[in-house]
């Protein structure tokens, strides 16, 4: 049995159809309310908050895939985050139960500097701390030998259907609906980008390879690395509107905090915009070299060819 926790996001819909189109494995899908990918799909409403929920979620499974997210709220990181990776990581103790850890970059520095999983954990602010604490948590739990787990860390990310992101809800969303892209910081800096569905590609084979445990995998993105411009162009192209662009400058976003949870959310993250992003996957494409990357203009194209099917 693969258990996915968080299975009604994008990233945990996507691995668990990997998990059985292409490994063949028993899927259970875990949630506050589940929803099937296919229906053949075990259903467990689990509040990942509460230990015994979790307990019982994890039990029966050979490979738990944590692939849950939370609200673009500081508080709620802060609060929630730890209880969380706490209560799976007890729960994959108990049951015997290997851990995958799909992952983000915000306790790396806001840096220009190339980032590899040897990168020194550097926070610009809460999110970045919480998320280098609960990761730090469990690859001390996988050096002491009580979890057999890996990370899968990913950088931003863009795709289909509902995936949530900066560059989707203020870049593809806009354009595709005619509308002004918005862009942090710079419009002129590279960015690292993952397609949704190779994240969760790569994260489904990773739990499917069993010399892939006991370390951190950054999961493989397009090596091209464009800056906003060019996405926003190349976008609009795809889309067939105008590439229409607003920079947002740093104190616009601590303006809008004043009126906004998800505004503060976003305020520490504004370095990194500010500068390039590199983020480098290499140890994965060595280990896997067959493993086909999704190039932006392939992923802009199944992103406008799923909304048009969706509304013609």
């Amino acid at each position: 049995m693969h258990t996915v926790l968080g299975s009604n996001g994008q990233i945990g819909t996507e691995v668990a159809r990997e998990l059985r189109q292409r490994f063949d494995r028993e899927v259970r899908l875990v949630s506050r309310r589940p929803r099937p990918v296919s229906a053949r799909d075990e259903l467990v409403p689990a509040d990942l908050l509460d230990p015994a929920q979790t307990h019982r979620a994890v039990e029966g499974s050979e490979v738990v895939y944590l692939t849950a997210g939370l609200p673009m709220d500081t508080q709620l990181w802060v609060e929630q985050w730890p209880v969380l990776m706490r209560n799976v990581i007890a729960a994959c103790a108990a049951h015997g139960a290997k851990l995958v850890f799909f992952d983000n970059t915000y306790m790396y520095p806001q840096t220009a500097e190339p980032q590899s999983e040897a990168t020194e954990f550097r926070p610009h602010g809460p999110k970045g701390e919480v998320r280098g604490a609960i990761a730090r948590e469990l690859l001390d739990a996988i050096a002491s030998g009580r979890v057999e787990g890996l990370i899968g860390r990913a950088p931003e990310f863009y795709g289909p259907a509902q995936t949530q992101s900066v560059t989707t809800s203020m870049v593809i969303d806009p354009l595709w609906a005619g509308k002004t892209a918005k862009v942090l910081v710079s419009a002129d800096t590279r960015r690292s980008l993952i397609y949704t569905p190779d994240a969760s590609r790569a994260l489904a084979l990773l739990g499917n390879t069993p010399d892939a445990f006991g370390r951190t995998w950054h999961l493989p993105v397009d090596p091209e690395r464009p800056t906003y411009r060019q996405l926003v162009e190349r976008a609009a192209a795809t889309f067939g509107v105008v590439p229409k662009l607003r920079v947002l400058r740093p104190w616009q976003l601590r303006l809008a905090g004043l009126v906004s949870r998800k505004a503060q959310g976003a305020a520490e993250l504004l370095p990194r915009y500010g500068v390039d992003n590199l983020f480098v996957a290499d140890s994965f494409t060595r280990r896997f070299p067959d493993f086909r990357v999704t190039t932006i203009d392939e992923g802009l194209g199944a992103i406008r060819d799923e909304r048009r099917a969706a509304d013609p």
